[in-house]
């Protein structure tokens, strides 16, 4: 189950930035080679990362490290941001009928 959500988690957050593997190598300073993401993107494989490396995918995910570490199994670290609230920024707007 854990190999699959990290697998998810990279195959979705590439496919909705749009960003090529090599972007993502590119922005985690190149400490993920992009052939290991086309690898951790691709279905039916196993994937897996280090803590050392949670930092880094989730920098060329631009996720927080957190999300990547929950995916990957890993434990969490301390981060200010998780007391922080959000709801959506969606406004209704009703249609005038007439």
């Amino acid at each position: 189950m854990v190999n699959k959500d990290l697998q998810d988690l990279v195959r979705r957050r590439l496919w909705e930035l749009a960003r090529t593997a090599d972007d993502a190598s590119r922005l985690s300073r190149w400490v993920i080679p992009p052939e290991t993401l086309k690898r951790m993107a691709r279905t039916g494989g196993t994937s897996f990362i280090s803590e050392g490396m949670a930092e880094f995918l989730a920098r060329a995910l631009d996720v927080p490290e957190n999300r990547v570490r929950r995916a990957a199994g890993l434990p969490l670290v301390p981060d200010e941001r998780d007391s922080i609230t959000t709801r959506p920024h969606l406004r209704l707007v009703r249609r005038e009928e007439g």
